[in-house]
């Protein structure tokens, strides 16, 4: 064997791959006809850039051997025929898959949206009504407020002797809630002609107005030690009691002195011009007032004096009583 010549068999003529070489072509190399010498196997060789994905398309000419093939677009721009994962059905981020975007996108569940559909977004319309609920409670509890402090008021005015129209009480302040309704219980009443008289009282009926049996009336009460007392009998039980009294004043609002069973009672009895009578006009005068005293079960003595210091210009008619602490006879 010589250099250049290696026989008949050489290893280009086994090699189905000889026909690539330029040697190979020398010595008469051809491609393989068949499926590279395997039993009925298929030759799928296929030009670069002829192959389809779901549709028809031309195939890229070959490049002459040793050149790169041709590029089918520019430079960073998707080939024609490239389908991007996204947009496969089923794919992640294609329609129905888990990440889709644009048209194909999964609709959302109801319930998980915004705060504008039914979703479990901000409740603003609850927060709305919250908000003018505590505001209404707010109006409501300040109109109370003032209704309550309007009615103290009231309660201080009557208390302190102000004037009113039929009544009025001695001027120690008024019970916060111990006053009762009253009972029915019947309690004594006494006309003027009946009171034990003290000083320079006297009865009298010049002066029309008086309820008292025959309009009798107590008067000259306006000097200093000048009195009236009645001697209560049939009080049922201990406890409170209001004490009325019936009387005419005219122009100055007048004050006597109170005293029950021996001890004075706080302060003056108020005898306000609560008829708004003018001065000396004792028949236009006839009015009421109230004291709240407490009194013992039985027999019990109230007095009513003019002391000094005292404003006594009154005419006396009458005294009554009613159980607890009441303002209306």
């Amino acid at each position: 064997m010589t250099p250049g010549n290696n026989g008949a068999s050489t290893p280009e003529d086994d090699d189905p791959f000889g026909y690539l070489y330029a040697d190979g072509q020398a010595n008469g190399a051809q491609p393989p006809s068949g499926g590279y010498g395997y039993p009925n196997s298929v030759n799928r060789v296929r030009a670069v850039g002829s192959r389809q994905y779901g549709h028809q398309s031309q195939a890229a000419p070959a490049a002459p051997y040793g050149q790169a093939p041709q590029q089918q677009g520019a430079y960073g721009r998707p080939h024609p025929h490239y389908a991007a994962p996204e947009t496969l059905p089923g794919g992640p981020g294609g329609p129905g898959g888990p990440h889709g975007h644009g048209a194909a996108q999964r609709p959302a569940p109801h319930g998980a949206g915004g705060g504008n559909g039914r979703g479990r977004g901000p409740n603003t319309k609850g927060l709305l009504i919250g908000a003018v609920a505590v505001v209404a409670a707010v109006v409501i509890g300040i109109g109370v407020a003032m209704t309550t402090s309007g009615s103290d008021d009231d309660k201080g005015d009557q208390a302190g002797g102000s004037p009113a129209p039929t009544q009025s009480q001695s001027s120690e302040p008024a019970p916060s809630s111990s006053g009762s309704a009253g009972s029915e219980v019947e309690l004594p009443t006494i006309d003027a002609k009946a009171l034990r008289l003290g000083g320079s009282a006297t009865l009298a009926s010049d002066v029309p107005g008086a309820e008292s049996d025959g309009g009798i009336y107590v008067s000259h009460l306006d000097q200093p030690g000048a009195s009236v007392t009645w001697t209560v009998n049939g009080i049922p039980k201990d406890g409170a009691y209001t004490l009325f009294a019936r009387y005419s004043a005219a122009g100055e609002d007048q004050s006597m002195t109170l005293t029950v069973n021996g001890k004075e009672f706080g302060n003056k009895l108020n005898l306000g011009n609560f008829a708004r009578a003018e001065d000396g006009d004792l028949a236009k005068g006839w009015t009421e007032t109230y004291a709240w005293p407490t009194l013992n079960k039985g027999t019990n003595t109230i007095t009513l004096s003019c002391q000094d210091g005292d404003k006594c210009n009154v005419l006396l008619d009458q005294f009554w009583l009613k159980e607890g602490q009441v303002k209306r006879s």
